[in-house]
């Protein structure tokens, strides 16, 4: 599904319409707040990061999720829900990503923007998994044309609680779009090189149905969207036997999910005389550690597509 042209003009549209809001009171203070900044509070650091790029030196951005943390089992501690009641805005994945944290979202929503950026994603664009067929999938970030919806909407919120700085924010989006094109058209470059047989993405859990969709993977999980799921006997056997069927090399870790499941695959493939290694530790639920090539949100994407890239071809 490629709904680049869509997306994008529609992101355009979005913050065109409006750029020119009118300030509720309960901005006004937040704007005036702290360090004069706005404050915005995010969850996985792929939100943070984006967040911080759209509004440059007018916000500044918490996260509560740093590298290596599992959104899917978060819960939040009483100093996470301060922090949100202290904040301007607050952004969230939503589409039952944070699921042990849909309350206080709903909560907080009730005094202050609170925005699930996944839901603004057009509901056409959005993927569901094998084993969750009447639910979206959550991991829309794997997706650099979907994730342009993510960034207009955090501009347009930005805009809303801070009217003067509009320009930046627009300026901003219009830069990050930019990079989410450029990123693209590398992931398009490096996976040429990979086989058609070989396109084939084996990982711990379910979270790469929106990259597989827009570079055309296979992707074979051993858990299903929900690193709360349990892995079963008979889904190593599955995933063994597609990774001996389809003649793979490689498969991936995550960095936010335990290795044994993925070990057990390795084990389980090798009875099938099919030898099959690590090809790298993969971005999952979270970009890496601030500070570090892959702790941005650019940055960790093309981290994943040169591990994806040279594991495959």
């Amino acid at each position: 599904m490629r709904l680049r042209l869509v997306t994008f003009l529609a992101a355009l549209a979005a913050v065109a319409a409006t750029g020119c809001g009118a300030l509720p009171d309960e901005a006004t203070q937040g704007v005036q707040a702290a360090d004069g900044r706005l404050q915005a509070v995010t969850t996985t650091n792929w939100i943070t990061d984006t967040a911080e790029q759209i509004g440059g030196d007018r916000v500044a951005v918490t996260g509560l999720m740093g590298a290596g943390v599992d959104p899917h089992l978060y819960n939040a501690s009483a100093g996470d829900v301060d922090t949100l009641r202290e904040t301007d805005v607050a952004f969230w994945n939503g589409l039952d990503l944070e699921a042990q944290m849909e309350d206080v979202f709903e909560t907080i929503g009730e005094e202050k923007p609170v925005v699930a950026v996944g839901e603004a994603i057009p509901e056409q664009a959005l993927l569901s998994s094998a084993d969750q067929s009447d639910e979206p999938d959550p991991h829309v970030w794997f997706s650099p044309d979907r994730w342009k919806a993510v960034a207009t909407a955090m501009a347009r919120t930005y805009t809303e609680a801070d009217p003067e700085g509009a320009s930046t924010y627009e300026a901003n989006l219009e830069a990050f779009l930019a990079q989410l094109d450029a990123v693209d058209a590398y992931a398009q470059e490096r996976f040429a090189q990979i086989p058609e047989k070989s396109r084939v993405l084996v990982t711990s859990h379910d979270a790469f149905t929106y990259f597989g969709d827009e570079y055309g993977f296979d992707v074979v999980a051993i858990q299903g969207i929900s690193t709360q799921d349990e892995a079963t006997p008979g889904d190593i056997e599955r995933v063994a036997a597609t990774i001996a069927e389809r003649d793979l090399d490689a498969v991936f870790v995550e960095s936010s999910v335990p290795r044994r499941t993925i070990e057990a695959v390795i084990a389980a493939a090798a009875q099938q005389g099919q030898p099959v290694e690590v090809g790298g530790e993969l971005f999952g639920d979270n970009a890496g550690d601030r500070g570090t090539p892959g702790g941005t949100y650019i940055g960790a994407l093309r981290q994943n597509i040169d591990l994806i890239a040279d594991g495959l071809s």
